[in-house]
């Protein structure tokens, strides 16, 4: 039978929601108009937009994709899980079919030492924050480089080699001779580069804006990263970027992450009209969302209410533990039990951000230095020594 809709009962629903003339709407416009001079912050994936409120023009910081020296780092962070791969590669497949990948990763590892220098890092790569340790990043890159290369090679030489434990002992977290530096530490340092960056760049940012926290609005728009990533304010990397900005003064019920959320495109050579465009459907999304918070009260004063609360993390110094839930807390710069356990976390837990496992470290290290790159100590890199011009399994 076909499905059948009561017509008088379906305007009793829609006099309140599903309607632009609905009791819903009409409240929703009507916080809205309460919180129009109010500072609306949009943050999407890759930009982070501000607006000032009383028709006052918005202004845009890019913060990811767009920016200099990302995917540079992303490539030798990824090195670790690219290997991985292969390793999985080859056991679910059977067959050889993992060597023609390791062969294109190989000549791309080749191509990269042959480019990569402190030059490169700091005249045309030349972030700002990497000042004065580009020379290290350098080092850092060529070992990365060298040891990979070694570790494919003699999986192409012998495939009985590609295993697991050989990962693990030989490649990812030693000790084995051959490896002075876990690369485990790599890629501690390197996510930890990219969040500095980031961080940098967008606390300054927001700082030059003179926020009225108190006041302010801010909504995390779109896809973060995979599908299931960066939804809620604790796994989201941008969210904890605008929560160390204000040093806390943000009240986290005025921070919503919105999935869902229409986002502005990256603007391109300064046109700032689509930002301009998103402006009023993106302050009625905000307000719909906090008209409804503020039935609470309204509703059912005299019960507990609901208060955002900081997240309780795991610390493995006071509970050795062989499962968590959550990423656990670091406690230092030489704390890479927990750094590469968040490693670990990130790749299992599917709400995590990949590059976010060590964002939040970062944005707290810049806020006690005043947000001055120079003085923050870089995991796996500051006072660490990278051997290089290491030879190949194939020149050795």
């Amino acid at each position: 039978m076909p499905d059948h809709e009561n017509p008088e009962m379906v305007e009793l629903f829609t006099a309140y929601t599903s309607g632009a003339d609905s009791i819903g709407s009409h409240l929703g416009r009507a916080t809205a108009l309460r919180h129009r001079d109010d500072p609306l912050i949009v943050a999407t994936a890759r930009d982070i937009a501000l607006y000032p409120g009383g028709g006052r023009p918005p202004t845009v910081e890019g913060f990811r994709l767009s920016t200099r020296g990302f995917k540079e780092l992303a490539g030798v962070s990824h090195l670790g899980p690219a290997v991985a791969s292969l390793v999985n590669l080859r056991a679910l497949s059977g067959d050889t079919s993992w060597q023609s990948d390791a062969r294109r990763l190989l000549a791309a590892i080749d191509a990269t030492r042959k480019a990569n220098s402190a030059q490169l890092w700091r005249d045309t790569i030349a972030v700002e924050a990497f000042a004065g340790i580009e020379e290290s990043i350098a080092d850092m890159t060529d070992y990365s480089c060298a040891v990979t290369a070694r570790y494919l090679r003699r999986a192409l030489a012998d495939e009985s080699y590609l295993t697991p434990q050989t990962l693990r002992d030989h490649y990812l977290a030693g000790p084995h001779p051959d490896l002075p530096v876990p690369i485990n530490h790599v890629m501690v340092a390197t996510f930890f580069l990219v969040g500095l960056d980031i961080s940098h760049r967008t606390l300054r940012w927001i700082k030059a804006q003179d926020v009225d926290w108190e006041r302010a609005m801010v909504m995390v728009a779109g896809q973060q990263g995979r599908p299931t990533a960066g939804v809620t304010w604790n796994t989201s990397s941008v969210a904890m970027m605008i929560l160390g900005a204000s040093q806390q003064r943000l009240p986290m019920d005025r921070m919503f992450m919105a999935p869902h959320a229409p986002a502005f495109a990256t603007p391109i050579e300064g046109d700032l009209s689509e930002v301009v465009a998103m402006e009023e459907p993106l302050r009625m999304l905000w307000a719909s969302l906090r008209a409804t918070v503020e039935l609470g009260p309204v509703m059912f004063d005299g019960y507990p209410r609901f208060v955002p609360g900081r997240l309780a993390v795991p610390d493995l110094d006071l509970d050795p533990v062989t499962e968590l839930s959550e990423m656990p807390v670091i406690h230092s710069p030489d704390d890479m039990t927990a750094m590469v356990t968040r490693l670990r976390v990130v790749l299992e837990d599917a709400r995590q951000l990949l590059s976010g496992c060590v964002t939040d470290y970062a944005v707290a290290q810049l806020v006690a230095a005043d947000n001055d790159p120079s003085k923050v100590i870089v995991p796996g890199l500051t006072g660490v020594r990278y051997p290089t011009g290491l030879p190949d399994e194939e020149q050795a």
